[in-house]
């Protein structure tokens, strides 16, 4: 949500920047839906058991990044490295900045 949200509020102009950390950090997405669907499964069974839930795909932030901007016919084009990377428009104006203080200590590379 934290990235549809702010790509809303920036395509609405109440928002300037989407600050983010590890933008090659890759994730399994999934909707809401299917997880919930997936616990009352889960509490269907007759013994209790230890199940993994997800899509089994991955995509990096960068890539979720660049779908929801797409969504709302925004480009977004990548400049610089690490912490100095950001994510500018056609315009030039930069929507998304790097923040250390969103990485994650305990990230896993998948």
């Amino acid at each position: 949500r934290k990235i549809t949200r702010a790509v809303a509020h920036i395509k609405l102009g109440k928002q300037k920047c989407l600050f983010l950390g590890n933008l090659d950090a890759k994730r399994d997405w999934g909707h809401a839906r299917d997880y919930v669907e997936m616990m009352w499964m889960m509490l269907q069974q007759e013994e209790p058991d230890d199940y993994v839930c997800a899509t089994g795909e991955t995509h990096m932030v960068r890539e979720f990044v660049e779908l929801a901007f797409r969504c709302v016919d925004v480009n977004i084009t990548w400049e610089g490295k690490g912490i100095e990377e950001v994510g500018k428009d056609d315009s030039g104006n930069i929507l998304v900045r790097v923040d250390p203080q969103y990485f994650r200590p305990t990230e896993v590379e998948l």
